[in-house]
């Protein structure tokens, strides 16, 4: 089966017990997000707000919170999808084994997009900008943003569906400098197939036509977050996915519309008209902070009769973005590795943030008549990872061999970890980048966009065993001298806030030299946090604590380190500073009033009562 609407899949997952009704008026002000966190962590079901102050139209939440849910909606297509991306990946899956492919090459056939002449359901009215549900998910976000947008844009120079761009990029409704019902704000990050568009548009001189879709067939918010391989349109994706070819027409502006949308947003971006955008509660589990991003002037307001807002929530991992991610793996599969000659396995680590961490395994083939004692074909794969899409954007790659270790899951975080410690050489095995591009949202570096990445890549037979408890004959100097081990071969310290570089490069340099005569046997990494024991609680604190509050190229140290011929390494332990810094972001921390309001929602009578 497929979905037409947003509503029929709003009465298919009720009809199946996959969703429940708040009848309560909710406030869109920190409420609707406070109870939808509350049922994710509780893997309840999606959420449809009915009665939404201060907006007459209803909205959903969480249709994506779990995986089950997610293949529940996409039941009947879920493995075709599978086999099209399969294809996509590797052509040559076809010649081996065509008859397989028969009923997904049909469903391919069969999704291309259908542009329709008139009768769209989408243009029963109009409303504005200040009508829709103004939903604020944080106490310091800049206003309300949709969440759950699908931003359409084409390239001025080659103008068609076929060569569109179709992504999920924040739109902030209200606040800040933006004209009421007249402009809304457009963020979008590095590596995204917007900015092409724009550029083109500026080269020209041209305003950039934007079409913002919000709800239609869950098909559609997929296929704008799904990392298709070039040549493959988010729309035949869409189609393809949700059984039902993606339906579309131009209105009399010529802006594209999605005719199974619930509301389509119309606007221009005009070149070099910037307004500041943010703050916003990210998915790093910090805010992004204001910035001039594009500014959209906004022409028209369309929705169905009885539309449906679409909206979710993100912050610190996991929150419904994990559960996209969960399902985007389930449809690639081992997709991406077929990219890159010699990958087998590669991993955003979502607790720390997604593109702060990516782990991998590679091979090393280069030398088979010689015993491989240091990395070579891993690092060439390293360096094809940090320039391939989205994956350019990690910050700390650690990659290993697939031949010291065939069984090695890559997912296991605490194993990985143990894997690559037990076989690095710090001396020899780091590999920087100083002075780069980083992903927008890590505000770790030296400005927007801005900062440095490292390759810790570590082959070979095990060089050591890993201290599974903390030494009892380390005697730490101050000021770091509070110690916890989250896992073998890690010890987390603290005793001392950050202050300044100038003045923590001496400190640090300081503590190294005292520390050196210390006996680091089994110990490789030390992570210098602001709460020794709320870092090393859990591995997800852990790799969120260390990975998102570091710049690699200004955050690490060794013990008994040195610089030669440009290469840095050290001779004890690798220190990697997580204190929190001055120009970091501020963290997420919700409202204790408005967390109070929402537990009469899980009170008997109440709307969540058994849920939450």
């Amino acid at each position: 089966m497929g979905y037409n609407s947003l509503a029929a899949c709003v009465a298919d997952l009720e009809q199946h017990g996959h969703l429940v009704r708040i009848k309560e008026e909710v406030d869109p002000y920190l409420e609707m997000a406070a109870i939808h966190m509350r049922v994710f962590d509780a893997e309840g079901p999606a959420l449809f707000f009915e009665n939404i102050k201060g907006s007459e139209f209803p909205a959903v939440s969480n249709l994506f919170g779990t995986l089950d849910r997610s293949k529940f909606m996409f039941r009947d297509t879920l493995d075709h999808v599978k086999k099209l991306v399969d294809v996509k990946m590797n052509p040559m899956s076809v010649l081996k084994n065509p008859f397989s492919y028969i009923g997904s090459s049909m469903v391919a056939l069969g999704a291309l997009p259908w542009k329709k002449k008139s009768g769209a359901p989408i243009l029963y009215g109009q409303t504005q900008i200040s009508a829709l549900p103004q939903v604020i998910n944080w106490p310091m976000d800049g206003g309300a943003f949709v969440t759950m947008p699908q931003v359409y844009t084409e390239d001025v120079s080659r103008p068609g569906i076929m060569q569109a761009n179709l992504g999920m990029y924040r739109i902030q409704l209200s606040g800040n400098e933006y004209i009421p019902d007249k402009e809304i704000g457009l963020h979008y990050q590095l590596h995204r197939g917007i900015g092409v568009h724009q550029t083109r548009a500026n080269q020209l001189g041209m305003p950039l036509k934007v079409s913002v879709f919000v709800g239609g067939p869950p098909s559609h918010p997929l296929s704008a977050v799904m990392p298709l391989p070039e040549g493959l349109s988010e729309m035949i994706f869409a189609g393809a996915l949700g059984n039902r070819r993606f339906r579309y027409f131009y209105d009399d502006e010529g802006f594209c519309i999605s005719a199974d949308a619930d509301f389509v947003i119309t606007g221009t971006v005009y070149p070099n008209e910037n307004k500041p955008e943010g703050p916003f509660g990210d998915h790093i589990g910090y805010y992004s902070l204001t910035h001039p991003f594009p500014l959209m002037k906004v022409h028209k307001v369309y929705h169905r009769q009885n539309p449906i807002w679409s909206f979710t929530v993100v912050g610190r991992p996991p929150q419904e973005d994990t559960s996209f991610g969960a399902l985007i793996h389930e449809i690639t599969g081992n997709a991406i590795p077929q990219q890159i000659n010699g990958l087998h396995a590669v991993h955003a680590v979502d607790p720390a943030g997604v593109h702060p961490l990516l782990f991998a395994i590679g091979s090393e083939r280069y030398t088979p008549y010689q015993t491989v004692e240091r990395p070579q074909e891993v690092l060439t794969i390293a360096n094809q990872i940090l320039g391939t899409n989205q994956l350019s954007l990690a910050k700390y790659l650690f990659i290993g061999a697939h031949e010291d270790n065939p069984q090695l899951d890559i997912h296991d975080i605490p194993r990985f970890f143990m894997h690559i410690l037990e076989r690095i050489d710090l001396t020899r095995d780091l590999h920087f980048l100083t002075n780069t591009t980083m992903d927008t949202l890590d505000y770790s570096g030296d400005g927007l966009n801005a900062g440095s990445k490292v390759t810790f890549a570590a082959v070979g037979r095990k060089k050591r065993e890993l201290c599974k408890e903390m030494p009892t004959s380390l005697n730490l100097p101050g000021p770091f001298n509070q110690a916890k081990m989250p896992l073998p071969g890690v010890i987390v310290l603290d005793g001392q806030s950050f202050t300044t570089y100038t003045d923590e490069e001496g400190t640090i340099s300081a503590w190294c030299k005292e520390a050196q005569s210390q006996d680091w046997n089994g110990i490789q990494l030390i992570v210098l946090a602001d709460d020794a024991a709320f870092t090393a609680d859990t591995i997800n604190n852990f790799v969120w604590v260390t990975f998102t509050r570091s710049n690699p190229a200004y955050d690490i140290y060794g013990i008994d380190s040195f610089t030669s011929f440009k290469h840095w390494g050290c001779k004890g332990p690798l220190i990697i500073d997580a204190r929190s810094k001055p120009h970091h972001a501020p963290d997420l921390i919700k409202d204790d009033a408005v967390e109070r309001r929402v537990d009469r929602l899980g009170a008997k009578g109440g709307s969540l009562h058994g849920v939450i």
